[in-house]
């Protein structure tokens, strides 16, 4: 039997730095203008527990409204199409940001709880829902359905997609690490802490956004799919009932690992089968 098609981690990568490079006159001024407002906010908080919070909640949104901006973006230009202009990215993603923001909160707490908790199924639901940006923005599914669709196109393919996802957002947090460490070192007075900040922000960004675009049409090409119109959900369980059938079927281990029996029920995940 011939083995199924694999996802390589270093093409993947490959991928995202094109874009990156392709797009940079757009991915970079963007983001510098975004982060910006959060830095500033941030940078006068001091001392201020509400203007701190307001701070979080901003930048929340700001990284959210931007992943979905370069989702976009490499969605429009896919295949030779034109490069969209910067509101007409913000009005792609507009009608779907209240959900892609949930999503996103959503995903940030169940992985933080998972790492914290035991670390193999925050890395699993880091997985399953790698692509969760694409399928809200592209797809246009609504909450409960971009959990869904996010698991079922990385199901046979966990172990890349995972590996894709964590070196992406290594390589932006050292980045960011390193440029705001040099933006202290040289920074004269708040001001420009505050820049060099937003700077650190701003080249860092797009990685991980990128790497979701493209993990997710090179999953749909693997399994020669196109991007699927929004489906009506059979059920109208609750999201939560969703989110943990999601965690528990785990399709995405490897192709053609699908059985569930041999999870123990004790924890529902077992890392030596991924």
């Amino acid at each position: 039997m011939q083995p199924g098609p694999r996802l390589s981690v270093g093409e993947t990568l490959n991928e995202v730095f094109a874009l990156y490079r392709e797009h940079f006159g757009v991915l970079i001024p963007t983001a510098f203008w975004l982060f910006l407002a959060v830095s500033i906010l941030v940078g006068i908080a001091a001392g201020s527990f509400v203007l701190l919070v307001v701070g979080l909640i901003l930048g929340l949104a700001v990284g959210t409204l931007y992943q979905g901006m370069v989702v976009s973006l490499v969605h429009r230009t896919r295949d030779g199409g034109s490069q969209p202009s910067v509101g007409e990215l913000i009005g792609s993603v507009g009608p779907v940001l209240t959900t892609l923001v949930i999503a996103s909160v959503l995903a940030a707490i169940g992985e933080f709880a998972g790492l914290i908790l035991f670390v193999v199924p925050g890395c699993i639901l880091i997985t399953i829902w790698a692509v969760l940006a694409p399928a809200i923005v592209i797809e246009r599914r609504d909450l409960s359905a971009a959990f869904t669709r996010s698991r079922g196109l990385v199901a046979g393919f966990g172990w890349p997609v995972f590996g894709a996802v964590l070196s992406a957002n290594l390589i932006a947090g050292v980045a960011t690490l390193i440029l705001g460490n040099i933006g202290e070192a040289i920074a004269g007075g708040p001001l420009l802490r505050i820049v060099f900040s937003a700077l650190a922000t701003t080249f860092a960004a797009p990685l991980p956004a990128l790497a979701a675009a493209v993990i997710y049409y090179r999953l749909l090409a693997l399994k020669s799919e196109s991007p699927a119109a929004p489906m009506t959900p059979s059920s109208q369980g609750g999201i939560s009932a969703r989110i943990i059938s999601n965690i528990a079927r785990l399709e995405f281990l490897s192709p053609g690992t699908t059985n569930v029996a041999a999870i123990p029920s004790s924890t529902g995940m077992n890392s030596s089968s991924w």
